[in-house]
């Protein structure tokens, strides 16, 4: 590992390498994220304030009691721990904060974040918030070597910058091919739990595809296709009995494509 950088080799020997995210990033996308809670919390207490003042109909045990301010407490302590954990799982280790900023939370083996991870993760951040304005987390990122918190050392995640795809000048072949054929990300509609079973294992057999796509002649093409195609897309649920080549060829460019924003970047 060299300074602020962590390689990694995944259990199929491929080396992936990723900068990791400092306190001065890792602070912007936590301050864009209590903006954002922040204004959620203010609309919540309001919107509760105009309902519980308009209920003229309400119990008076219920308005004389700290039960309704009890109630609101609670739901707004499962909003601003619930963002976090929602978003770091369901969105690819990216609240809007870290979106903004351009950083994700992985786990250390370049993997997703694992639900188990962001639970973990998240719930020891009322550790780090100690013992105020997360002074315990902020000494912890400055001080460790890849900038990890507590709750990231307990859940094996580490924070890392944005990996952009790689801009290119011109077209590769495959790239036209695929602009040519009309094809995009969206037309194979994969969800968050097919994109996760999905290994560096499989980019790179996806890839390598893709790249000898056109050097291969047509019957050793429509043959390769299909031994991939039976690797990859059953992970997909696709029916392939019904399947023609071309539309085998469709479904693995289409698959490249997806593969390509989560597997192949530069910094």
């Amino acid at each position: 590992m060299t300074e602020d950088h962590l390689d990694i080799k995944t259990p199929e020997y491929v080396a992936i390498q990723f900068k990791i995210a400092g306190l001065g990033s890792r602070a912007a996308a936590f301050i864009v994220d209590q903006v954002v809670l922040m204004l959620v919390n203010i609309v919540t207490i309001v919107i509760l304030f105009f309902v519980m003042d308009g209920m003229e109909s309400t119990p008076f045990f219920l308005k004389e009691s700290t039960f309704p301010i009890a109630v609101v407490v609670i739901g707004l302590f499962i909003l601003n721990w619930g963002y976090f954990f929602f978003f770091e799982f369901f969105s690819g280790g990216r609240t809007l904060g870290k979106k903004v900023v351009g950083i994700r939370v992985i786990q250390e083996n370049g993997h997703s974040i694992t639900l188990l991870s962001s639970f973990i993760r998240n719930l020891v951040r009322l550790i780090d918030s100690l013992p105020t304005a997360y002074f315990l987390g902020i000494v912890m990122i400055f001080f460790h070597p890849k900038h990890k918190r507590l709750g990231d050392l307990v859940a094996g995640t580490i924070v890392v910058h944005e990996r952009k795809a790689k801009k290119k000048k011109k077209l590769s072949p495959i790239e036209k091919e695929i602009n040519l054929r009309g094809l995009s990300q969206n037309d194979l509609g994969l969800d968050e739990w097919t994109l996760k079973s999905f290994t560096a294992k499989d980019w790179k057999l996806v890839s390598t595809y893709a790249s000898r796509f056109h050097q291969l002649p047509v019957e050793e093409r429509n043959q390769l296709t299909k031994q991939i195609a039976d690797l990859l897309l059953t992970k997909t649920g696709i029916d392939l009995v019904e399947k023609k080549e071309t539309e085998l060829e469709n479904d693995l460019l289409i698959l490249y494509l997806i593969l390509k924003e989560e597997w192949e970047f530069e910094f």
